[in-house]
């Protein structure tokens, strides 16, 4: 598919040979990992004017590109539609034609809502679809026109999606009405207060083990003097605390797209443009780090005993990390911490492990 007339093509900066920009190409690659920046936000109550990206480039492009063997694409600016619903379709036009090349897109900027049109491609591509998405807010509004309000009701409520796991990162007691939250906890889906996620990643690294699809919305990151995202919030996730998690994100086993929405475009603020940059830069660290990790595994298997039950653990000898269930098929078993296993043997077992 031609691309010409909805994707304007990134301009070209100079690059040390050390640096990440140096690698880079413009077309979508077999097994690629694929930036596309998106510049409509009337679903957060911005406009759909073409923005200059041209900040967050030049950062990007000046960091190490380490040892990095995937090929890195910078599609370039989407063009918004005529309406949302038309940047919402170009956008999935882009994403399949990615998907066909098993490429991993990761869409920077544009409104929350365009988690849906994520989702949405991913689904058409497969189906049982696991969904992390990191955010201060949980809203389940009803309504025709798609925005970062809605979005989520019509990806849970849709009868065509095929949606497997549900996990809310991130959210603020304080910012959300308590219904939202009741009704995500009685579907049984998991939601986790953003104080449990601070200082360590380990709590929450689960949700991201299996993920395919991990969305971010920004304003789930505290700001200070110009805001970074488009709702900002003096309470969230810091500096370093994003970075980490971005670099979890990478580290998904299924990994098959990312979103970084409600960016702060509009600031003239460096320093907002660096951390996203670093964003990026660590996100592909995490996917880099994923695929070097050999395709054979061995576990250890640990039995626990509570109150007469057996239950069983195992731990993946390479990577560390800990699942809960014994099946020979270790997709079948659900993705855990340490910790899980450490408060089971002394007779707590995660209500989590036992849907």
């Amino acid at each position: 598919m031609d691309f010409e007339d909805f994707i304007i093509s990134p301009r070209n900066f100079k690059a040390e040979s050390w640096q990440i920009g140096s690698r880079i190409t413009k077309d979508i690659k077999e097994d690629s990992i694929v930036l596309l920046f998106v510049s409509d936000y009337r679903g957060a109550g911005g406009d759909a004017e073409v923005q200059d990206f041209t900040s967050v480039r030049k950062e990007f492009y000046k960091l190490s590109k380490l040892d990095f063997d995937i090929p890195i694409v910078d599609l370039g600016d989407l063009v918004s539609g005529k309406s949302v619903q038309d940047s919402h379709y170009i956008l999935q036009e882009v994403l399949s034609a990615c998907h066909y090349k098993r490429a991993l897109p990761v869409v920077i900027g544009g409104s929350n809502d365009f988690a849906f049109s994520m989702f949405s491609t991913l689904n058409f591509h497969k189906k049982n679809i696991n969904y992390t998405q990191i955010s201060n807010i949980i809203s389940l509004q009803q309504g025709e026109t798609i925005n970062e309000l809605t979005f989520l009701g019509k990806i849970l409520g849709s009868k065509n999606f095929s949606i497997k796991n549900y996990h809310h990162l991130g959210y603020q007691k304080h910012l959300n009405e308590t219904d939202s939250v009741r009704l995500i906890k009685e579907v049984q889906f998991d939601i986790v207060r953003l104080a449990e996620m601070m200082n360590s990643t380990e709590k929450t690294e689960p949700f991201f083990r299996k993920a395919d699809l991990v969305t971010l919305n920004c304003d789930a990151i505290e700001s200070f003097s110009e805001p970074f995202s488009m709702n900002p919030q003096v309470n969230g996730l810091n500096r370093r605390e994003i970075c980490a998690y971005m670099k979890e994100i990478g580290l998904s086993e299924n990994l098959q797209s990312v979103g970084i929405f409600n960016y702060n475009i509009y600031s003239e603020n460096q320093l907002n443009h660096q951390l996203l940059a670093q964003m990026i830069w660590y996100l592909i660290e995490g996917i880099n780090i994923q695929r070097s990790h050999p395709r054979e595994r061995h576990f250890e298997l640990f039995y626990v005993l509570i109150d007469d039950d057996q239950y069983a653990f195992k731990r993946d000898t390479f990577s560390n990390l800990w699942y809960f269930g014994d099946d020979d098929n270790i997709e079948n078993c659900i993705p855990c911490s340490k910790k899980d296993f450490e408060e089971a043997k002394r007779g707590t077992l995660n209500p989590r492990l036992t849907f």
